[in-house]
């Protein structure tokens, strides 16, 4: 008995490069992007231990969760660490990297998440871009949640390493992802003696054994099943427009700020300046005396299959996720979560309005 899903004929290296060039066109670049056999984390890890060594000093943003997992990888490759921690309810400015830099000169590696689905920000990464390629250090962004919701460019906003992954506003699989590689990026891999070679997180591998190989023979089999979803989930992007996806996005984040308010209860946008909230998912937080994770309880005894979540570690007990993102960024989606947190709210004894 065949199966599609089963049975499916090897991937060759022509498809691969092909959906390398798709994902490329997706992010506007004429940069090397590396497809790698894995969840985001594999590409973000990897991208770090091939650039960061003893002589390395970076400037780790922390704007949620992944900020200081970014760190953490930093110091264990033996680099200095600066970090700059803002509150969760906001956003990092490009003033406060430009201060960091006249404060700490040495500085040649930054790195950042764009959007932070796990607290709700998202950073400016243009203007923070600008100050970067001034000082003239390697700019490492995590992508991997605002791609598909939001602008991301890495060649016009001077990104040397630009993580992105499928699972989040893409609508793909969650088991590949891919990251861009600058040619500075490259130099810097290239001279640190402790990137990784001839190992699952190293981009050396590809670049020699893969990009400078023409792209004829892949380093080992790919997963086709994920392969082929990737290039399925870009394809339905470039069909519905890249523009109408990420005005999507920001419809549902709007529409469940103010929808949470509306609701009454005491539940607000947990990130304070909707200028400041990521497209991809809305963070709320609840009222004194509510906590979070029992409530995201309620609301899903209804209806397991909503997007909804208590924020992660410390975060559960203030802090709720509205995961609008891929095919959730609907109206439909955001009304069901509203209506579900209103019934929760109501099951709680707080008010909710009709």
């Amino acid at each position: 008995m065949t199966h599609p899903f089963l049975d499916l004929a090897p991937l060759s290296a022509a498809q691969f490069a092909s959906i390398e060039d798709r994902v490329a066109r997706l992010l506007d670049t004429r940069r090397d992007v590396v497809i790698m056999q894995g969840e985001a984390l594999l590409p973000l890890e990897g991208a770090i231990r091939s650039v960061a060594g003893p002589g390395t000093t970076a400037l780790n943003v922390i704007t949620g969760p992944y900020g200081q997992t970014f760190g953490d990888w930093l110091r264990d490759c033996g680099a200095k660490v600066i970090d700059l921690a803002v509150p969760f309810h906001t956003a990092v400015t490009a003033a406060q990297i430009s201060e960091a830099f006249a404060e700490h000169p040495e500085i040649d590696f930054v790195s950042l998440v764009h959007a932070e689905a796990a607290t709700g920000n998202t950073n400016p990464v243009a203007e923070i871009g600008s100050v970067v390629r001034a000082h003239g250090a390697l700019f490492y962004l995590d992508a991997v949640a605002s791609i598909g919701a939001e602008p991301v460019l890495p060649d016009a906003w001077g990104v040397d390493l630009c993580v992105v992954g499928a699972q989040k506003a893409m609508g793909g699989p969650a088991g590949v992802s891919a990251v861009s590689v600058s040619e500075r990026a490259w130099t810097r891999m290239a001279a640190n003696a402790q990137a990784p070679r001839r190992s699952y997180l190293s981009l050396l591998d590809w670049k020699e054994r893969w990009i400078d190989g023409g792209r004829r023979a892949l380093l080992h089999a790919p997963a086709q099943l994920e392969m082929l979803a990737l290039d399925a989930c870009v394809e339905r992007i470039e069909v519905e427009g890249l523009d109408a996806v990420m005005s999507r996005h920001a419809s549902a984040a709007a529409a469940t700020r103010e929808g949470a308010v509306a609701l009454g209860g005491g539940l607000e946008p947990y990130v304070y300046e909707a200028r400041e909230a990521a497209p991809v998912a809305t963070t709320l937080r609840t009222p004194p005396g509510v906590v979070a994770v029992e409530l995201v309880t309620r609301a899903l005894s209804c209806d397991p299959s909503l997007p909804l979540a208590a924020g992660g570690g410390p975060l559960a007990k203030e802090m709720i996720r509205v995961n609008h993102y891929g095919a959730d960024a609907t109206p439909e989606t955001v009304r069901r979560c509203l209506a579900a947190l209103g019934a929760a709210l109501a099951e709680s004894g707080l008010s909710n309005p009709a």
